[in-house]
């Protein structure tokens, strides 16, 4: 594994807006980043690969635990959604896609950091853009990449299983969820499904009818929503989710997977294996049952944070590292330290793809922080 500096295509801003990366210089900050390339062997990808194959399936099993035991409450989740989730669960409602963030450094064996099982973003950027600049720069070389292919496939299913239209949606007034959302709705229609958008904000619901509804007042059967699960259960209209009268993609057993309190979970269903950092829900049992494991240092997580807000790296008794943001009210997990590789100061995180239960590929986002950000930089790849 290695990071090699290059010069950036003289038309890179236009080659990658032309794909729907049009979010390159967010606030003039570089995210995309292609005076730089990660090149791996074969066999490095067939770890990555098989790391987050065998976590996928290890994430389901501890899924199922939490509901055999009724842990909800170790993951900061609802009372009343609980009911719904083990719904979901048992109807093994359609799943379209996640991302395990990882870290590696071609020697170790990868180590999971989080599974972004809800609402992953970086998809346009690792499943397009990236593609199109290996053909640019190099051709004849491969890269871990199915994604687009795989997201086509996997809508062609969903089509057999839940027919009719599919809406696509997210926030308003955000380009990156946007670009996302047409994706996604892009592979879903190439699929040969009938496809529409319309803004979660703009989502409504027919007490009369006891059905959700387009601004057109047209019945919505199926969404895709990259809206965060968690975040839909403490709003106002979180009634209507009892109803259960919706597919929403993703399904609301995610709730489980993209919680960061299956870590420690996680780590006690398997301890001590490769992919795993010991993680626990209290401090004093990190500290406690695993010195040698924490010597380098620990990180207390939120157990529903992103894009890294409001985690701290402890070393000793110091907090070298932290970052701000709203959450943690639900709770946090200490999990240890990874031991990141550094590439002249750089910093990268394997972000691995899963479609349809199937890893199927990678991209790679970097910093010179030991905290992956909503700034970090994405940098494209290829073995």
């Amino acid at each position: 594994m290695k990071r090699n500096v290059i010069a950036p295509r003289p038309d890179w801003e236009a080659k990658v807006e032309e794909v729907g990366l049009t979010y390159h210089t967010p606030e003039g900050q570089k995210y995309w980043d292609e005076s730089a390339y990660y090149e791996l062997t074969s066999a490095e990808v067939d770890t990555l690969e098989k790391a987050a194959n065998d976590l996928h399936v290890m994430c389901i099993a501890a899924a199922q635990h939490v509901i055999d035991e009724g842990l909800f409450g170790l993951l900061g989740i609802p009372e009343e959604a609980v009911p719904y989730i083990k719904n979901s669960w048992e109807r093994d409602d359609f799943s379209i896609y996640g991302r395990f963030d990882q870290a590696y450094d071609g020697k170790n064996p990868p180590k999971m950091l989080e599974y972004n099982a809800d609402t992953p973003t970086a998809l346009v950027e690792a499943a397009v853009a990236q593609w199109y600049w290996l053909q640019d720069f190099a051709p004849n070389c491969d890269q871990f990449n199915s994604i687009h292919e795989k997201l086509v496939a996997a809508w062609g299913q969903f089509k057999i299983k839940a027919p009719g239209k599919i809406y696509f949606g997210g926030i308003k007034n955000h380009l990156e969820d946007a670009q996302t959302v047409l994706y996604l709705q892009d592979t879903c229609h190439q699929a040969g499904l009938e496809v529409d958008q319309i803004f979660i904000e703009d989502l409504g619901y027919d007490k009369r009818k006891l059905e959700f509804v387009d601004l057109q007042n047209r019945k919505v059967s199926n969404y895709f929503k990259l809206y965060p699960w968690e975040w839909m259960w403490h709003e106002e209209f979180s009634y209507c989710l009892k109803q259960e009268l919706c597919n929403f993609i993703e399904p609301m057993w995610k709730m489980l997977l993209s919680n960061k309190g299956l870590l420690p979970i996680l780590w006690k269903l398997y301890p001590g294996h490769p992919n795993l950092l010991p993680a626990y829900f209290t401090e004093k049992e990190l500290l406690t049952g695993h010195a040698p494991a924490v010597a380098e240092g620990y990180v207390r997580k939120p157990k529903l944070s992103r894009e890294g807000a409001n985690v701290s790296i402890i070393k000793g008794k110091s907090t070298v590292q932290e970052t701000q943001g709203e959450y943690g009210e639900e709770g946090y997990v200490y999990q240890a330290l990874a031991p990141l590789a550094d590439f002249d100061g750089n910093h990268p995180i394997m972000g691995t793809w899963v479609v349809n239960h199937e890893a199927c590929g990678l991209g790679i986002r970097e910093d010179t922080s030991l905290i992956t950000g909503n700034c970090s930089r994405f940098v494209p790849h290829l073995f």
